[in-house]
């Protein structure tokens, strides 16, 4: 009867203390939550999966690697790994943002008020030690034996959750046909960007005989021109009618598009910046 052996590296090194922080403060954080019974609606939902999901992940991935289980599943471990720790930072983040500009008010004096604040402040814990996470298992410069740990491929990660984030806030775009090709560009670089992450991690890519690293160059360029375009007709067609109208509420469509204006702008810089250290990697080599 073969016995599992325990690897106490998985919770005694930096990124094992990372991610036991990490599983605890997620931990606290629904919980804290979850003991008010104040988080209804689209944004407390998302917020409440975002803590249980990151909680429930880390600690697989640490019972795996404390059980050293973790080879003999059928995927790249440390793409895994380094995709998940930047989608649960990018998450999150988000949710330490969103959680209190939506459910916090002033002045905050009652005892749920300070339980929600208290939760907030834990959330941002969490977000940090995912972000130590992230740069503890960055892969050093020259090293691409785990791509989704080097810069272009933390930014698919980012690329991909930001579009997430647009399609979200997207409400009726089907009566302009610039916001129609903005939505074209969005859906379509995020399911090349969602189907590299997955081959990664996979081990998909291996069997293709082209020579990939240029293609993800040529994707890149492709992408940023595209994206480009989007920068310049979302906004043209977004707010053609005019400023802000005094009617709009807390949920108004023309902040939902102004949203959307400035997540446009920040995939726009991370597939720049993909392009640049891409380019870097394929075209320019380290002297050996």
């Amino acid at each position: 009867m073969a016995v599992a052996t325990v690897n106490l590296r998985a919770v005694t090194s930096l990124v094992g203390i990372a991610r036991l922080f990490a599983v605890v403060l997620s931990c606290l954080a629904f919980s804290l939550v979850a003991s008010t019974g104040n988080f209804k609606g689209s944004y407390g939902t998302w917020c409440m999966f975002t803590w249980c999901f990151c909680f429930a992940v880390t600690l697989l991935v640490l019972v795996l690697e404390l059980l050293e289980l973790y080879p003999k599943l059928p995927l790249s471990w440390d793409d895994f790994t380094s995709a998940f720790s930047m989608l649960a930072a990018l998450m999150i983040f988000t949710t330490s943002v969103v959680f209190p500009s939506t459910f916090i008010s002033s002045p905050c004096s009652s005892n749920e008020c300070a339980r929600q604040a208290v939760a907030t402040a834990v959330s941002c814990l969490c977000f940090l030690a995912y972000a130590l996470e992230v740069g503890l298992t960055r892969a050093k410069p020259g090293d691409i034996s785990s791509f989704l740990s080097t810069v272009p491929g933390l930014l698919k990660v980012f690329e991909a959750y930001v579009a997430c984030l647009i399609f979200s806030l997207l409400d009726t775009y089907n009566l302009k046909a610039g916001l129609q090709w903005c939505v074209a560009v969005y859906s379509i670089c995020f399911i090349v960007t969602l189907i590299i992450i997955i081959s990664t991690i996979g081990r998909c890519l291996t069997y293709m005989s082209c020579p990939l690293e240029k293609m993800l160059v040529g994707y890149n360029a492709l992408a940023l021109v595209m994206y480009i375009t989007a920068t310049v007709l979302w906004p043209l067609y977004s707010f053609s009618e005019g400023t802000r109208p005094n009617s709009c509420g807390r949920n108004c469509w023309w902040d939902r598009r102004l949203g959307v204006t400035f997540l446009t702008i920040f995939n726009l810089i991370a597939y720049l910046v993909d392009l640049v250290y891409s380019t870097r990697m394929v075209f320019i080599r380290a002297p050996s």
